[in-house]
């Protein structure tokens, strides 16, 4: 339904000009999707949709470039350079990067979209990540295990 709903949104605000997000709520009703205001700003920030101006001068809804891949792939490479280790316990992912990394290793993965995370803290040569339940903490330990193995 998410993906579905984020589909919908991808192309209402590439036919239309969609200023606010209760006009983007309300097409999205017209659509078939029945979401409230808090979905519809969480999939704005899940999508990384940032408001630009139009030829006319308008405001409105766009998807933000620097959600490319190309940004994506540097976002990774600053992540996997950065990082030592990665393990968890319960809902909370612990990373170990070298010292002073964990802040530009933390921004990298807050820029990466993960299912199930709440939040990121980050000192100096440590990400703390607090996943939504423990599931979402292994799926998202093996993923980072996974790009330090490459």
């Amino acid at each position: 339904m998410k993906k579905d709903r984020h589909k919908m949104i991808l192309k209402i605000i590439e036919n239309n000009v969609i200023s606010t997000q209760e006009d983007l709520l309300q097409m999205l009703k017209d659509s078939g999707f029945d979401s409230t205001q808090a979905t519809v700003s969480r999939d704005i920030k899940e999508l990384r949709l940032v408001k630009t101006m139009d030829e006319n001068g308008n405001y409105c809804y766009k998807v933000n470039p620097a959600g490319s891949d190309e940004l994506l792939s540097k976002y990774n490479s600053i992540f996997a350079h950065s990082v030592i280790s990665v393990d968890y316990a319960g809902n909370m992912v612990v990373v170990r990067c070298f010292t002073g990394m964990a802040n530009a290793a933390c921004a990298a993965f807050d820029n990466m979209k993960w299912e199930g995370l709440v939040g990121t803290l980050a000192g100096d040569d440590t990400i703390f990540a607090l996943c939504r339940n423990e599931e979402y903490a292994l799926q998202i330990k093996n993923s980072i295990q996974s790009v330090l193995l490459k």
